[in-house]
């Protein structure tokens, strides 16, 4: 009997903290896997949707609002909508089809619905949406605890911005960040650190070559769009005259690229070493110090620079729910015969079934392409 009853709770301490007061409502990786299809739905149809966050503290008095509000969630919910939580303390509802007024409408009838207890803080979200973190932003925060005397006030109050997984999210586009697996960041660690090892007599060699041939500073730097639209400071090995940035506004109309990216084969802003830097790709090896420090991974969506960013569509912004790499789909392809639509489909695949062996696959097809086929990447 004694065995059988530490087996038991050794059982119950294993279970979500959520089991018993969220028990119905979806987990946390069925509301991610909810959230990304709502998103598509909204990229193709235009249609927005909405998001009601519902916490607590760890106080018991919260831990019965949060078991109340599941219970009136469960009764006023259309068959439509979904709703989840993401800790023992904070319940998420999806409302397909609604806009930021109807989602506050749905909070305030919730919280006005509460008996006897302190009401969870609220915050709406709203898909799709260019707010930003200013404190005067609508849907940024939403309702502060409030008491009986203003339960009629559902007016968004300044308040922290609201964590998913480690992520801070000013707006909804930060609920779809994916952070790098374990595996995937231990893996970029060692290829990095072994990398810049080995690579040191080459780096020391190409920095005095760039620095002997064309004036200006031996690395290029330029900010990069990474990981839930932050930027980066990326770098290279300088190989454009130091003028190339004021001179790319003469050369778009020879853009090679389709989209917000510019790519041309034969550069006029390019130097003679830059050429052979280009075609063997040592340019890009310093970038595996952005690996070290996490703003990059060996294997992801390129990153762009933050000017092209700007003009990519709002399903294209999916390419930033991730790290972006040193090498994708796309560089191993014939990338001048791929639309930059399809460039991003590509990496959107990478996404949904992001491995180590697949990362492999990927890291070995580009060694093939430098050495084999003597491709830039």
């Amino acid at each position: 009997m004694f065995f059988e009853n530490l087996f038991t709770g050794i059982r119950q301490l294993g279970r979500p903290a959520a089991a018993t007061a969220l028990h119905g409502l979806c987990s946390p990786s069925e509301l991610r896997t909810i959230l990304q299809r709502e998103r598509e739905r909204t990229d193709r149809s235009g249609q927005p949707f909405s998001v009601v966050t519902l916490s607590g503290d760890a106080g018991a008095s919260d831990r019965t609002a949060l078991e109340q509000a599941t219970q009136i969630l469960k009764r006023r919910m259309r068959l439509t909508d979904d709703a989840g939580w993401i800790s023992a303390r904070q319940i998420v509802v999806i409302l397909p089809g609604t806009s930021i007024d109807g989602a506050w409408k749905f909070a305030g009838d919730i919280c006005r619905s509460l008996r006897g207890c302190p009401r969870p803080i609220c915050k709406v979200y709203c898909y799709p949406s260019d707010w930003s973190f200013d404190d005067d932003t609508p849907g940024r925060s939403t309702g502060r605890r409030r008491d009986e005397k203003d339960e009629k006030d559902v007016t968004p109050q300044p308040a922290p911005p609201q964590v998913w997984d480690g992520q801070p999210a000013g707006t909804l586009n930060a609920f779809f960040v994916q952070g790098l697996p374990v595996w995937k960041r231990y893996t970029d660690m060692v290829g990095a650190c072994i990398g810049l090892v080995l690579l040191a007599p080459l780096f020391a060699l190409v920095a005095a070559a760039v620095k002997l041939t064309s004036p200006g500073p031996v690395f290029f730097q330029q900010y990069r769009t990474g990981l839930g639209g932050r930027q980066f400071i990326l770098y290279k090995f300088r190989s454009m005259n130091i003028d190339a940035e004021s001179r790319k506004g003469e050369l778009l109309s020879l853009n090679e690229q389709d989209g917000p990216a510019f790519k041309m084969q034969r550069d006029p802003r390019v130097t003679r070493l830059g050429q052979l830097l280009r075609k063997t790709s040592i340019d890009e090896l310093p970038q595996l110090w952005n690996v070290l420090k996490g703003d990059m991974s060996l294997v992801g969506p390129r990153p762009l620079p933050c000017h092209e960013t700007a003009g990519c569509r709002r399903w294209q912004h999916r390419r930033y729910d991730v790290t972006p790499g040193l090498t994708c789909t796309w560089q191993v392809s014939d990338r001048l015969k791929v639309s930059f639509a399809d460039w991003v489909r590509m990496d959107v695949r990478y996404i949904r079934s992001r491995t180590l062996w697949g990362d492999l696959k990927l890291l070995l097809k580009t060694a093939a392409v430098l050495v084999v086929h003597n491709k830039g990447c």
